[in-house]
């Protein structure tokens, strides 16, 4: 069996320039549609400066790195509880599972060296 195929001719195809939307360029018509002539311009550079304000203030840089400091013990200590946390559930179950399934030797019982 033959495979077929649309017969496209080249009249349907057509190539189409685009254009940056911050430059604006002159608009020439030609054939069926309208281009636009491309340009060498220099790009705008993509930094923040147009959104920097004058500060009433100069940045107290030693306020900001004591907030670091303080906001990493928070986390350091928020994570160590974690851990913790976490571990003590999974003995407890541990335990419990012990427990429920009849045995007798569930927990471990610590004596002090003499």
């Amino acid at each position: 069996m033959k495979s077929q195929r649309p017969i496209t001719s080249d009249d349907e195809h057509q190539v189409l320039q685009f254009r940056p939307r911050t430059t604006p360029s002159p608009v020439i018509r030609g054939g069926g549609g309208i281009v636009q002539q491309l340009h060498a311009t220099a790009p705008e550079p993509l930094d923040l400066s147009r959104y920097e304000q004058p500060r009433k203030e100069p940045d107290d840089f030693r306020h900001r790195m004591l907030a670091n400091i303080a906001a990493l013990a928070f986390t350091i200590a928020l994570t160590a509880i974690g851990i913790w946390l976490a571990v003590s559930i999974a003995d407890l179950r541990r335990t419990q599972d012990c427990v429920l399934m009849g045995r007798r030797d569930c927990v471990k019982i610590t004596t002090p060296h003499i």
